[in-house]
């Protein structure tokens, strides 16, 4: 293995690209090297925020450059054939939550992965909070007993009003680059983290609605409902939340216990059980060095060539996309759907 792997960025529509990219900085397992995407403005400002070559190309920056691996930021449906590209090539892949717009997208990343023998990684923000880590740790860990409901709620103001660029909020808004709108982008949270801890369900349920922002024509609120024989869990989404009240707040629920977690970095882990019903907060320990942020942990697998696991893992992201796709089906219908799809 070389001394620093060479990555590159497929797409930068996706805001999140900038402070994901960032991390690679001052790595010592790789390195930003190319970036490429068909806007010329966000060509000029890899190149001038990184250093590094930028083309509008995609095919040019793969031709042009050598690498190792790449990070996939363009919208949700274009993924899919970014994520084809790359794996064609043998390069190993970190994409954005959710993996696509629709299943049949998440299955052809899935499969041209598994074929090329690289590794997809799904960036879920969440999953480099501390305390939101310890909690799922507690919880798979058996602190709370047997699991049988997970709540996540993801809301905000808007993309735009959260003050997302135009060229991020322009394809949220549309349906088929993004699959939705609130549902696609805000329950994929709470649907990751319900397929993390209890499995995929059997039934889900979805409801949607454009409740309060009539310049948009996608959801602006959802919430999607998950059943297993013994469990349920819940997915809420929202575009037009004033102030931050109940959001990113995780809340799992078990036998013998109530994890709360308070959202970011330095939120709170709450735990009540038999003796404290009220809660007693607890000391999240600091994620390790290699699991700290998303490029942290896509480059260690790469370079112990170990499969990436959890909640990163794409297995995780297919199944939370086969939720999505089902919440959509339901609210569309009025029925719950059963899993697994059946197949096209």
């Amino acid at each position: 293995m070389k001394a620093k792997l060479r990555v590159g960025l497929l797409g930068m529509t996706h805001d999140h690209v900038w402070s994901v990219a960032a991390h690679f900085r001052g790595s010592e397992r790789g390195e930003l090297v190319a970036a490429a995407d068909p806007h010329p403005e966000l060509v000029e400002k890899a190149r001038a925020e990184f250093g590094i070559a930028a083309y509008q190309s995609y095919e040019e920056m793969l031709e042009k450059t050598e690498l190792d691996a790449v990070c996939v930021y363009a919208d949700n449906a274009g993924s899919v054939e970014l994520t084809e590209m790359a794996a064609d090539r043998g390069l190993h892949i970190l994409t954005e939550k959710p993996m696509a717009a629709d299943l049949a997208g998440a299955d052809a990343m899935l499969a041209a992965a598994r074929r090329a023998g690289v590794q997809l990684m799904v960036n879920w923000p969440f999953a480099w909070w501390p305390p939101f880590m310890h909690a799922l740790n507690l919880a798979q860990g058996g602190r709370i007993g047997r699991l049988f409901e997970t709540r996540y709620r993801a809301a905000h103001g808007g993309p735009k009003e959260l003050g997302c660029t135009p060229f991020f909020y322009e394809w949220l808004y549309d349906a088929e680059r993004n699959g939705a709108g609130a549902l696609m982008d805000y329950c994929s949270y709470g649907s990751a983290l319900a397929r993390h801890l209890l499995g995929q369900p059997s039934r889900v349920t979805g409801t949607v609605g454009r409740l309060v922002k009539d310049y948009v024509t996608v959801d602006d609120n959802a919430i999607i409902t998950m059943q297993w024989p013994r469990a349920m869990a819940l997915a809420e989404a929202s575009w037009s939340q004033i102030g931050h009240l109940t959001s990113y707040v995780t809340a799992i629920y078990g036998t013998e216990g109530t994890l709360l977690v308070e959202p970011g970095k330095q939120g709170r882990v709450l735990l009540a059980d038999r003796e404290h019903d009220m809660g007693v907060e607890l000391d999240a320990p600091r994620l390790p060095a290699e699991r700290c942020n998303a490029a942290a942990q896509f480059l260690n697998c790469i370079v112990v060539e170990k499969a990436v696991d959890g909640l990163c893992s794409a297995e995780v992201g297919r199944d939370a996309q086969e939720i999505l796709e089902a919440g959509l089906l339901s609210a569309a219908s009025g029925t719950a759907i059963s899993l697994p799809l059946p197949l096209e």
